[in-house]
This record gives C-alpha cells, sequence and structure tokens, in this order.
C-alpha cells in the first residue's frame, strides 16, 4: 500500500501517540498536546509506512547516506536508509551538542538527508546538520515524520514532513494550564511536575 502525507495523522491516532494533558516538551515549551512518538516506533507495521513517505519523497535527489539524532532519530534513520538502500548513522549526545561516534564516519561531500521524529523547534536537528557539515557532508535535505513548529524553523534546506500540525505551545512563564495549576507531564519519564 503507499502510504500519503494524508495518512500519517491517522497513523498516529490508531497507534495511541496523540495524547492530551499539559506537557513539558523536550524543547523546555509545554502544550496541551503530545505526539508520543515511541508509540509508532516500537511498532514496525506504522514505523515502516511513515518511514516509506519520506523515502518516497526523497528518493531520486541522490541521497547517499541517512542520519538522525538518538533516540527515536536512530529508529527512523534505520528505517529510511534501508527503504532507500543506504547506510544509516546517527549523532549522539556529547554535552551540549551531538557528534557521531561508533566508527560513523562521512565522506567529503557525501549527500546526508537528515531525518528525525517531531519537529518543535529544530534543536536536534540543527545538531545533526552542523555534525554532518563539520564531517564535510553535503545536506540534501531534512524530513521529519511530525512539524509542529508552525514553519518557525529553516535548516537551509528543504524540509519535508509525513504531517504538519498547529498545536499550541507555551514558554512555562506564559503557560495558561500551570496557571490553572494542572501538573505538568514530563512524557517519557512517567514523572508529573509542580507548575
Amino acid at each position: 500500500m503507499k502510504e500519503t502525507t494524508s495518512d500519517a495523522e491517522r497513523i498516529f491516532r490508531e497507534a495511541g501517540a496523540v495524547m492530551e494533558g499539559h506537557f513539558l516538551l523536550t524543547s523546555g515549551l509545554h502544550s496541551p498536546v503530545y505526539w508520543e512518538k515511541f508509540r509508532v516506533l516500537e511498532q514496525p507495521r506504522y514505523t515502516e509506512p511513515l518511514c516509506r513517505i519520506i523515502a518516497m519523497h526523497f528518493q531520486g535527489q541522490n541521497v547517499q547516506l541517512v542520519a538522525g539524532p538518538t533516540t527515536g532519530g536512530v529508529i527512523i534513520s534505520y528505517e529510511v536508509a534501508r527503504q532507500l538502500g543506504l547506510r544509516s548513522i546517527f549523532a549522539e549526545r556529547e554535552g551540549d551538542t551531538r557528534i557521531f561516534r561508533r566508527g560513523f564516519e562521512i565522506m567529503p561531500g557525501e549527500r546526508v538527508l537528515v531525518v528525525d521524529d517531531i519537529l518543535t523547534t529544530g534543536g536536534s536537528v540543527r545538531e545533526v546538520i552542523s555534525e554532518v557539515k563539520r564531517k564535510g557532508g553535503q545536506l540534501v535535505g531534512v524530513g521529519v515524520l511530525v512539524d509542529r513548529s508552525e514553519g518557525a524553523v529553516d535548516f537551509g534546506a528543504p524540509l519535508f514532513s509525513c504531517h504538519k500540525t498547529s498545536v499550541p505551545t507555551y514558554r512555562p512563564e506564559e503557560c495558561p494550564l500551570c496557571r490553572k495549576g494542572i501538573p505538568v507531564q514530563k512524557p517519557g519519564s512517567g514523572e508529573s511536575q509542580s507548575a
């Protein structure tokens, strides 16, 4: 079956990955909606068709390598690369940036597609792009499962997403959910925090 970008939200909802409440995002922002990518990434039957959408979009653009950030980006990078018949690498956190370890190399001029799961501020993707360029790679584009940046992110290369969504985000000091005293959930940790 050939999936399209219109199938992406259906896949996330079917997986139970669209959650409502009061969430602290990795970016430090708060939101009433959280896209729990691991509800999708834990199941190849959901991951494979979403990654196929990205792979099909970049097919024919002479991509030579796929790279992503840890943690969710590892799975996406692997699956997109598998579908394109390419090699996959990932960048791991080191201090306030990301680096390629484990003997991962980028050849000078190698054409790299950077992929990730959920795009909000673009911090993780920027760190991977920085490392790709530091290693001499050429950025072909960026592919993500869900773009919730509302067009506020520019990587200097084409950005493609399986799904775009507009979900409110708030700085903690301006969060109406905090003012109502609704506990903040930190997804992935199982923790609620007092706001």
